[in-house]
């Protein structure tokens, strides 16, 4: 077999993303053949040398792992927690081995909460130059004006930069102040909360329904599901069609 980059090969097993797998190199958790290795530019080949990450035996072989959590509030999205907090991990199976969240929800959001293995797909659903679209359905403080959707639409300055476009609009069928669902293609910090403070509105309640193609509804929150193969595929359309749009 070809050798690759360590981090590439840890990323390929599941281990964690390709960012993931370099900050395990550089705080000295990775082995290969016993020696820990914290150079970022070590290749490894699969069929000869032996990998361990805090003395785990890596094995590139075997299925990747795909499922999703209805995340309640309540939980912090992190598989530990040195503060002793609840964590999205005492949700899920702890026998995967290299399970890992894709992206966060903060500690009081609910919805769609992506786990995989596969640590290659991972990383690019995460990268910006895709633009995955998540749908959330927001609970606001107030009323949103008409004005106030406009802006969210168009695009409002976060961090001395506009937002990419989204689409938002009222849903219909709820009692109260109607909800709003929004769909935005950006993954920044808070980004749906401080969207809707910066046009003069707050969130009350905030919950993701879906994160590309694949949808929470119909699963009970707390619960958690494999994708299917037809998600799995969907999800792998996805990486391939956003692949072709790069393309010059």
């Amino acid at each position: 077999m070809v050798s690759m980059r360590l981090q590439k090969f840890l990323a390929r097993s599941g281990v964690a993303s390709r960012r993931g797998s370099e900050n395990l190199m550089t705080a000295g958790r990775v082995k290969v053949n016993g020696v820990v290795v914290t150079c970022l530019g070590t290749k490894v080949d699969p069929s000869a040398d032996v990998v361990t990450v805090d003395d785990r035996l890596i094995d590139p072989g075997g299925e990747p792992v795909y499922l999703m959590l209805n995340k309640p509030v309540g939980y912090i999205t992190s598989m530990g927690d040195p503060f002793g907090r609840p964590t999205v991990a005492e949700l899920v199976p702890d026998d995967i081995p290299g399970l890992f969240p894709v992206g966060r929800l903060d500690m009081d959001t609910t919805g769609l909460l992506l786990f995989t293995t596969d640590g290659a797909m991972g990383y690019r659903l995460l990268h910006p130059s895709f633009h995955v679209s998540k749908v959330y359905l927001v609970e606001p403080d107030r009323p949103v004006t008409d004005e106030q959707l406009e802006a969210l639409s168009a695009g409002v300055m976060l961090d001395d930069t506009l937002t990419l476009p989204a689409t938002a609009r009222r849903v219909s069928g709820y009692t109260g102040i109607p909800r709003v669902e929004l769909v935005i293609t950006e993954g920044r910090k808070r980004q749906v909360r401080r969207m809707f403070t910066r046009v003069g509105n707050g969130v009350a309640g905030l919950h993701r329904a879906a994160f590309g193609p694949l949808r929470v509804d119909g699963l009970q929150e707390g619960a958690w599901r494999h994708l299917t193969e037809a998600e799995v595929q969907g999800l792998r359309e996805l990486m391939d069609a956003e692949k072709e749009s790069a393309l010059p």
